[in-house]
Order: structure tokens, then sequence, then C-alpha cells
């Protein structure tokens, strides 16, 4: 019966230290679970926070690329509204009555002559009868161009081009904001 009591003690304390053991692990394995769980946590968090930051990001760039082409297509409108002034300006021009015309024309002959006197006189196809009689005119040309005048030195060294579209081309340049600003504001 001793040997059955040792046997027992030695089973029991085996049992103890077993239990132990297993509780000891038990404890470590939640430990690392927690440690995991946590560290997992921590990595969602900021993974959340990255997404979070990268969506921002790219709705701000969303935002501002429709911002942009918002801008380019009003200032595509507004540039073809001003395309549309311009030719029907040009085009009110060249269409004038001739009376008009043969009175616009001596006005211009009459400031070229100051620069160059006696010059010839280029003029659209069909037009020389409106010069016709104007003092201080070389001689009178007719070729295909747009409406006006060109004057040009006898000598061919000087040029003043008093076409419609030229001259509407340097008024433009010179008066496109307040054009534009009466136009849209």
């Amino acid at each position: 019966m001793a040997l059955d009591k040792v046997v027992d003690d030695i089973l029991e304390s085996a049992k103890k230290d077993a239990d132990q053991l297993i509780q000891s692990a038990e404890m470590e394995k939640a430990s690392i679970l927690q440690s995991a769980n946590d560290k997992i946590a921590s990595e969602r968090k900021l993974e959340a926070k990255q997404l979070d930051e990268t969506l921002r990001r790219l709705r701000q760039q969303e935002t501002s690329s429709a911002e942009l082409e918002a801008k380019r297509a009003v200032l595509n409108a507004r540039k073809d509204v001003l395309d549309l002034v311009f030719m029907g300006t040009l085009k009110e021009l060249s269409s004038m009555a001739d009376s008009e015309k043969a009175r616009l024309y001596a006005k211009l002959l009459a400031n070229g002559t100051k620069i160059i006197p006696q010059p010839k006189v280029f003029c659209p196809k069909g037009e020389a009868k409106l010069l016709s009689g104007i003092p201080g005119v070389g001689s009178i040309q007719e070729t295909e161009m747009g409406a006006g005048i060109i004057l040009e030195s006898s000598d061919g060294m000087f040029r003043l081009d008093y076409r419609f579209r030229t001259m509407l081309d340097d008024i433009w340049e010179k008066e496109l904001k307040n054009v534009s600003n009466t136009l849209f504001v």
C-alpha cells in the first residue's frame, strides 16, 4: 500500500504540474492572441486611416479636375461667342452699302495720303468705282482681297494696310477685355 500511495502522490504531483503547465500555456496563448488581435486592430485602424486619406485626396483631385474642366468649358464657350461676334462684325463691315464704303475709303485715303503721298491703292475686285474721283491717289488696282484698301508707296517700300479685317484685328486686340466684360458681365 505504501507503494500505491507513492504512485498516487507522484501521479497527483505530475497532474498538478501538468495542470500548471496547461494553465501557463493557456495564459501564454491568450496573451499571444491578445497581442495579435491588438496588432491586427492597430493595422486595420492604420489602413482605414490611409484609405480615408486616399479617398479624401482622390475626391479633392476629382473636384479640382471637375472645376478645371468647368472653367475650361466656360472659357471655350466665351471664346466661341467672341469669335462669333468678331466674325459677325467683320461680315457687317464687309457687306456695308457702297455709299458707306466709299465714304469710309475716302477717310482712310485722306489719312493714308498724309503718310504715303500719291499711293498705289489696292482694293477688292469691283470696288475701284468707290475710289474714283478721290484726290491724291496715284493708281487703283483691283485684286482678290477682303474688304478695305491697301496703300503702297510708288517704290513699293511702304504699305498701309487698311483692310477691314486688319483694322478689326488691331481694335479687337486692344479692346478684347472691354468687349469680353461687356458680353459676359
